[in-house]
């Protein structure tokens, strides 16, 4: 009997990682990190609770290091099998765990100069370099509505989640015992009627649908009405001569942000903000969204540009990329009226926080979140409203406005989530994962009473037979 097992994103958002196992094959669907901390906690922490070296293939969702940061240690504890994504993903993929590798370490030779003065043991390494180049050379990439077979026993297909650029629902179909059976994997399902990814991709057949609940207990804000609250906001920073900083993810969020602010300049209701997207990872990421324009929405980019504009060119004329730290740290310069997009998205690291040590104290300043925060990061805390946070090691007053916009969100609200799952005919098992357990609870209860559906919500580690 195919059994599915959660050994992560189960009643949390982050570290996905579901094994399915049949007679012939275990297939892990996403091997990400759990976030909230800074990585290396839970490399140090958490071993896999499985034997990576008998999982026969990886199904990838997308590049999000909650989906994805875990390959390099998976390859270096033993699995050498295929991992199969879209080639958006294959190409966003090294980006994003080079990336991570690189925090890693600076975060591991901190610890081990702690625990030198200490007297403790040294803590090594739980991958390397190596080990990501082996991920890369393993991944196969499909395109969308393109079915594949793994190892003769499993067909599986991906299609279009419209959370970020190559983000996928999967559908996976074998055989057992005589009996046809079809799982599919929602991944990280994206919101309607953005400015520019795809609606995500209707499905309507499966014994079993394993769907997240990220935005489970809300829906989000109208598109039209988060942009206006956007638009006050910065009105507001502008007329207080302070500045916005704005953290947001590398990977989806900041694209849609661009897209926003140049349909707020284009507009004339920008006001005169100089913009600085200042992540170099963010730069080369939106590198790569723009050679895959042409397969997204980008609804109204068209009737913005003269043609032939990206994100980065020629769409935004006062934005700035800074990528040397120099010029990063120059920005702290700028008194008034600058507009930061930065990272990390939940402020656990990178740039934003050192705009954040310099600006937090002022109470011209703004800060806006776009993105879910988890619990347990600093994101989150200056969300749920503290008055002072640590960062760096100094305790920092918040006098800053702290603004939310929901309606940015890359995820599935809780009605989208319905509507999508309303699709599948006859009625499928449900399993809620990828979102934290008292939104879950609530989009179990909106499930049962528009659908009739008793949804099932696995625990962490948690076996179900299907």
């Amino acid at each position: 009997m195919a059994t599915i097992t959660c050994y992560g994103a189960a009643q949390e958002v982050t570290g996905s990682c579901h094994l399915l196992h049949t007679d012939n094959l275990s297939i892990l669907f996403d091997c990400g990190l759990h976030q909230g901390g800074r990585v290396r906690r839970h490399l140090e922490a958490d071993p896999f609770k499985f034997n990576p070296a008998a999982i026969d293939a990886v199904v990838l969702s997308h590049a999000h290091l909650d989906h994805s940061g875990r390959l390099p240690a998976l390859v270096h504890e033993g699995f050498n099998g295929p991992i199969y994504c879209t080639h958006a993903t294959a190409q966003l993929l090294p980006v994003m765990l080079h990336d991570a590798f690189s925090l890693y370490q600076s975060d591991l030779k901190r610890l081990n100069r702690k625990h030198q003065r200490q007297g403790k043991p040294l803590i090594s390494e739980r991958y390397s370099y190596e080990d990501i180049q082996t991920v890369l050379t393993l991944c196969k990439p499909k395109a969308f509505k393109e079915p594949f077979t793994i190892n003769k026993h499993i067909n599986v297909t991906l299609f279009d989640a419209g959370h970020i650029l190559g983000s996928a629902i999967t559908k996976a179909t074998f055989t057992e015992r005589g009996a046809s059976k079809t799982l599919v994997y929602s991944g990280d399902l994206g919101k309607h009627d953005t400015l520019l990814m795809n609606d995500p991709q209707v499905l309507e057949h499966a014994d079993v649908v394993m769907m997240e609940g990220t935005y489970g207990d809300r829906d989000h804000r109208d598109l039209t009405d988060t942009l206006s609250q956007f638009k006050s906001i910065l009105n507001e920073a502008y007329q207080r001569k302070g500045n916005a900083l704005l953290p947001a993810f590398a990977v989806g969020r900041t694209q849609e942000l661009l897209l926003y602010l140049g349909k707020l300049q284009h507009s004339g209701e920008l006001d005169d903000w100089t913009i600085f997207l200042d992540s170099p990872m963010a730069i080369e990421v939106t590198r790569i969204y723009d050679q895959w324009l042409t397969t997204l929405d980008c609804e109204g980019m068209e009737s913005l540009s003269d043609g032939d504009a990206t994100l980065l060119k020629n769409f935004i004329s006062s934005l700035h990329l800074t990528i040397e730290p120099e010029h990063s740290m120059a920005i702290n310069n700028i008194r008034n009226r600058a507009l930061i997009i930065a990272g990390s998205g939940m402020c656990t690291g990178g740039r934003i926080t050192h705009h954040i040590r310099h600006r937090i104290w002022d109470k011209r300043n703004t800060i806006i979140f776009v993105g879910y925060q988890a619990q347990g990061t600093p994101g989150r805390a200056l969300v749920d409203g503290v008055k002072s946070i640590r960062l760096f090691g100094e305790d920092l007053q918040v006098n800053a406005s702290v603004e939310t916009l929901g309606g940015f969100s890359a995820h599935a609200g809780q009605q989208e989530l319905v509507n999508w799952l309303a699709n599948f005919k006859p009625k499928p098992r449900v399993l809620l994962v990828h979102g934290e357990a008292d939104a879950l609870d609530v989009l179990s209860e909106q499930i049962w009473q528009q659908l009739d559906i008793c949804s099932e919500i696995p625990f962490p580690g948690q076996m179900l037979a299907f």
